[in-house]
């Protein structure tokens, strides 16, 4: 009920408008929020590296409803990955292919996330392409194994909650593709996805155990201490060292399991998100977790 509340508020334009207004609503985001702008956001990164972290920026904004958009919206990552270069930083960029055009031209999408690709090789980064709904999922994958035979600097992304991501995680792996691994967090009908978290987390932990052992580097994104154990423990049990792998948490979730992953000598991304369109983000992560809520009225009334 709480989520899907929330989720519908993110949805809320006047509701946007007014909380702006106020000023509050900006100020809660940067827990979850890097900032709006890329000298913000670089910050941020920064600040995480010379603490032992890596970075994924996420640059906020999906749903492009023109090829104009598209187009603008890749040429800001270009310049993200320029600055990641240009400072030298150990941090890739995570892109959801609505906003570089997918719903409205495949063949405009492929050129710009072939610029991209380019780009990251050009300047040893990485792209992370995000998966969204299940509607995305099958063109996203097939985008991605159409550039990789040119372009090592790609990776997708596999969500748990789908029936078919085993089939998709042993195709990818087949195909030297790194996999960031996670839950999934859109709505889905029980027709092609499981409804019931035990399933879940049950074919996290399969999914898992298929990346792990299959020697190349994924991404193991999650908050659930559970599944970090989880993983913790068969990387030991088939002897996959600590940097054979890495762990992903979101930006401001979870700082207590960040700390101790790091200091026990594993590998973590956090995944930032920066931008103006931050509103719809904001309510999403107030949709996952009560306790995110609870943090937020209270620096409000603070």
């Amino acid at each position: 009920m709480l989520r899907s509340f929330f989720l519908y508020l993110s949805r809320q334009k006047k509701l946007e408008r007014w909380l702006l207004s106020f000023g509050v609503a900006q100020k809660a985001a940067r827990h979850f929020v890097a900032g709006e702008t890329l000298p913000e956001a670089m910050e941020v990164v920064q600040d995480l590296s010379s603490r032992g972290l890596l970075a994924t920026l996420d640059h906020l904004g999906e749903e492009v409803h023109a090829v104009e958009e598209a187009a603008a919206a890749t040429e800001d990552y270009r310049e993200i990955l320029e600055e990641i270069a240009r400072r030298q930083l150990p941090c890739t960029i995570s892109v959801k292919l609505s906003q570089l055009g997918l719903d409205i031209s495949e063949e405009n999408c492929r050129a710009h996330l072939r610029l991209l690709a380019d780009c990251a090789q050009w300047t040893g980064s990485f792209v992370q392409v995000d998966m969204e709904s299940s509607a995305h999922t099958e063109p996203t994958l097939a985008l991605i194994a159409d550039l990789r035979k040119s372009y090592s600097s790609l990776g997708a992304v596999i969500q748990s909650y789908l029936y078919r991501s085993e089939q998709d995680v042993r195709r990818l792996v087949e195909q030297g593709i790194r996999v960031r691994l996670c839950k999934g967090a859109y709505k889905e009908p029980p027709s092609v996805a499981y409804p019931h978290k035990a399933d879940v987390d049950a074919n996290f932990l399969r999914l898992m155990r298929i990346l792990l052992e299959s020697r190349l580097y994924h991404s193991i994104a999650t908050h659930d201490p559970r599944m970090i154990e989880e993983t913790c423990n068969t990387a030991r049990e088939i002897g996959l060292p600590s940097d054979g792998f890495e762990f992903q948490m979101l930006y401001g979730i979870r700082r207590d399991w960040q700390r101790r992953l790091v200091e026990q000598g594993y590998r973590l991304r956090i995944y930032i998100p920066f931008g103006k369109q931050w509103f719809p983000y904001f309510m999403r992560r107030l949709a996952e977790r009560p306790a995110n809520v609870l943090f937020v009225v209270r620096g409000l009334v603070r």
